[in-house]
Order: structure tokens, then sequence, then C-alpha cells
């Protein structure tokens, strides 16, 4: 772990996206959720939307110059202007929302999770679903796929509950890698739905920013070898 930053209000982290030093972040729970946009090492946002209360929030990626924020089982993705956080569009959305970030090293799809071993590769303009990518790890589905980032020709999600990153390779759908990331975890004894959840990339090779719901810090992480652990497949996946 290289550094850690104050996390604004230790938001009910879904979604985590980075820009340079700006941070956007959607925050979930039913008429809680909000989409917000700080500065690394800031202690309050500088900017919020509060989403209507039937709206749960979950996963944010760029598309473009628009933020797409997706909701969990309201079937509805939102469309914001991420400097002003105005609300362009909402648009129908044909699964849960879970995760969504950008695939390709020109960002000319989107992916999206929910919480299953399917990634769904979209239209970055309408969020029409394209491909599925069923996902395995030694064969067997890796169920709990949720938050998405794309580094080095791969998709890389947290594993919902789990301390660990997978990185899956998009076009057969195999984890190519099982990341440890307990260096980063933050523990709650009294709050079992305080789990990792939060990955975005940094521009610096092999780095990410993590964070989890309501965790006190964003993790400031570089991958190494000594991190990475080749775990028995059971642990993570279901048949």
């Amino acid at each position: 772990m290289l550094r850690r930053y104050p996390h604004p209000q230790r938001g009910f982290t879904q979604g985590l996206v980075v820009r340079g030093t700006t941070v956007w972040e959607s925050t979930g729970l039913y008429g809680r959720s909000a989409l917000v946009r700080y500065e690394l090492g800031a202690t309050a946002p500088q900017r919020s939307a509060v989403l209507a209360p039937e709206l749960f929030g979950e996963g944010i990626c760029h598309a473009g110059d628009l933020l797409w924020q997706l909701t969990w089982r309201e079937r509805v993705a939102l469309c914001w202007d991420p400097t002003s956080l105005e609300l362009m569009e909402t648009v129908a959305y044909n699964r849960e929302g879970w995760g969504i970030c950008q695939a390709g090293e020109a960002g000319e799809q989107l992916v999206t999770s929910d919480g299953s071993s399917e990634l769904v590769l979209r239209d970055p303009g309408t969020l029409r679903p394209l491909e599925i990518i069923r996902v395995r790890l030694a064969g067997d589905r890796l169920d709990g796929l949720n938050d998405l980032a794309w580094h080095a020709g791969r998709i890389w999600a947290n594993v919902w509950t789990k301390p660990y990153l997978a990185a899956i390779d998009p076009a057969s759908g195999q984890v190519t890698d099982i990341v440890d990331a307990r260096a980063a975890r933050e523990r709650f004894r009294h709050d079992p739905d305080a789990v990792m959840n939060g990955i975005s990339t940094i521009a610096a090779p092999s780095e990410f920013l993590l964070t989890g719901k309501r965790w006190r810090w964003l993790h400031h992480v570089r991958l190494t070898d000594s991190h990475r652990r080749g775990l028995r497949a059971e642990r993570l996946t279901s048949r």
C-alpha cells in the first residue's frame, strides 16, 4: 500500500472512478443514494447530487464527456454531466446494476456486472447489451462480480464480500489473476455491510484506488507479485 486518503462522509460506496486527482463516487441505500465529486485528500465533497428516494445508486463510469450511474433493482441507469452533476437522461436498463467500467484501450465499450458470474459488454452511448462474458476460475463460475475497472487489457473486479480482486480476460472470460487485497482491508466488528467495494485505476501502471462501504480511507495501492496468491478455486467460485 502506497498511501491512504480520507473518505469524505464515509459513504456507502457502490462505485468509484478517478481522473487525475478528482474522484467521483456513487453511494447506495434507499433514501440516501447520491453521486458525489471530491479531490483526493479532501474531507468533504466539492459537489453532490442526491438520487430520488426510490433509487439505490450503484456503479459509475465515464463514457466520453458523460458519466453513467447504475441503479440496483430499479432497471434504470442515470446519465450525468460529470462537472455540474446535472442529470442529463434516464434510460431503461435490462439487469440489476452492480458495477460498470470502460473496456478496451480506447474505452470503445462498457462492461457491467450484476453480482453473478456474467459480465455484459454494452454500447457506451445507450447501454444496449452487445455480448455476455461468462467468467470462470479454474473451470467454475466466479460469482459475486461487483465494482469493475479496466487495466492492462483486463477487467478487474471486486469479488463481493471477499478481500480479493479478480483480473478477467475479456476475450475468454477466464480469470488470469487473483490479487490478495487484505492489506487495504478495514474491519468493522459491528457493521457486516462494511465490505470492500470501490475500485478505480490510477494513471500509474498497476496502481489502484480501493475503498469500501463506510470505510475511513481510500487506499492507494500498487500490485506486486507478493500480493498475488494461487487460491483454491472453491474459495471464490460456485458450480
